[in-house]
């Protein structure tokens, strides 16, 4: 079972790696999983405080969309500046997507 498990786990490592790194150069607060699909980021690095006002507004002004992280917590203040990002992606929609995080400034 290794062997058919082994090239999926690098290929994650790979993107999860590649948009972590993505959003550091973008100024985020990036929090590396140890497991999972997802990256969570800090919007309070890049002076951005309501991280659920800023998901609903990023589709129409990049084409991009994350997840508050407020939204999985009993007091949504507690994670305000924090989002979610998926990293089971092909690498040339996660080089697109940084890409467009960071020439819109976030």
């Amino acid at each position: 079972a290794e062997r058919h498990v082994a090239p999926l786990r690098r290929s994650l490592h790979a993107c999860r790696d590649r948009l972590c790194a993505g959003l550091g150069t973008a100024g985020f607060g990036v929090c590396v999983p140890e497991g999972g699909y997802f990256v969570n980021a800090d919007l309070a690095t890049v002076g951005v405080a309501d991280a659920a006002a800023w998901c609903r507004a990023l589709p129409a002004r990049v084409g991009v969309v994350a997840i508050p992280t407020s939204a999985f917590y009993a007091d949504p203040d507690a994670g305000r500046s924090l989002v979610r990002l998926a990293f089971c992606k092909r690498p040339e929609v996660i080089d697109e997507a940084v890409g467009r995080l960071v020439a819109t400034g976030r």
